[in-house]
């Protein structure tokens, strides 16, 4: 099952409930995964670019497009990214392929 990384932050109303009532999410986006047909891994809070990083396995792009809509949906997210993460073992298949495809580039003049 493919692995994903979902990254995210807060709009300004989000993170001022979230200080007023303060909350734990990590089972509510649990449950999402679930839903989806995957499975959650963990879901840490970052200094930076992003409030929230998620990792978990889902069954395809479908469903990690799925989580993103239901989770933008709600308005409490100012920036939402999904990215597909490859293994070791699928880099290391793509390193072989396009050593098997020998392309080569544009010499130099």
């Amino acid at each position: 099952m493919p692995r994903y990384m979902i990254q995210a932050s807060y709009t300004a109303a989000a993170s001022a409930a979230l200080a007023t009532k303060p909350q734990d999410r990590t089972a509510g986006v649990s449950a999402l995964f679930e839903k989806a047909g995957g499975r959650f891994e963990t879901m840490d809070y970052s200094l930076g670019e992003y409030d929230v990083v998620v990792l978990g396995m889902l069954p395809d792009d479908t469903a990690a497009a799925a989580i993103a809509l239901a989770v933008t949906g709600a308005g409490h997210m100012s920036r939402y990214r999904t990215q597909r993460l490859l293994s070791a073992d699928e880099f290391m298949s793509a390193q072989k392929m396009a050593h098997e495809m020998g392309y080569q580039g544009p010499g130099k003049a």
